[in-house]
């Protein structure tokens, strides 16, 4: 039986814990690309400006990086809120497009621990920190009410996203939850 190369994407909320767990899927999936786009930002000039067109650049590369590495018969954990449903299905599309197979997880806590987890998060890098200022300039908890709204909305038409609950600091269970999940 010819296993097929899997497009893994984590959506869900920022502050959540995708990046965190993506890592580790990574890390215990050898040959497993870490598409994490928040990486990428970092490589393109101008990614501290205020404008965010960053994002415009960023999308068509992911696209294309996990294109290549399915090609070449390998898994990739894509960590990344998606809230439209279009950019989700590009994704999908890259998959079955390039021999592979795309599986969705949505990491979830409910609204308002959603939104306390992304003020609680720590600031380790100079994207978090631009990140955050971003999220206040674009109306701080309203805004991440509204993406967490968004993102709800997209999952009604998504029968085949599965979601893990995932847990203050309970990286393992729910890293745990996603393998289970990905099972079915």
């Amino acid at each position: 039986m010819t296993v097929l190369p899997t497009l893994l994407h984590l959506n869900g909320p920022p502050g959540i814990g995708k990046s965190t767990l993506a890592a580790l899927w990574a890390e215990r999936h050898p040959g497993t690309l870490n598409l994490d786009s928040d990486t990428l930002h970092r490589l393109i000039g101008g990614w501290r400006d205020e404008d965010g067109a960053t994002h415009q650049i960023v999308r068509p590369l992911a696209l294309a990086m996990a294109a290549t590495h399915l090609q070449g018969g390998r898994d990739v954990v894509m960590p990344q809120f998606l809230g439209r449903l279009t950019e989700i299905q590009k994704f999908e599309q890259v998959a079955l497009t390039n021999g592979g197979v795309f599986r969705e997880v949505v990491l979830l806590a409910d609204k308002p621990e959603s939104i306390a987890r992304f003020e609680r998060r720590e600031d380790v890098s100079e994207w978090d920190e631009h990140n955050r200022a971003l999220v206040a300039r674009l109306g701080g908890h309203a805004f991440l009410a509204a993406m967490y709204d968004q993102l709800h909305e997209a999952l009604a038409s998504r029968a085949s996203a599965v979601i893990v609950r995932s847990g203050q600091g309970a990286i393992e269970e729910t890293y745990a939850a996603i393998e289970e999940a990905l099972r079915t």
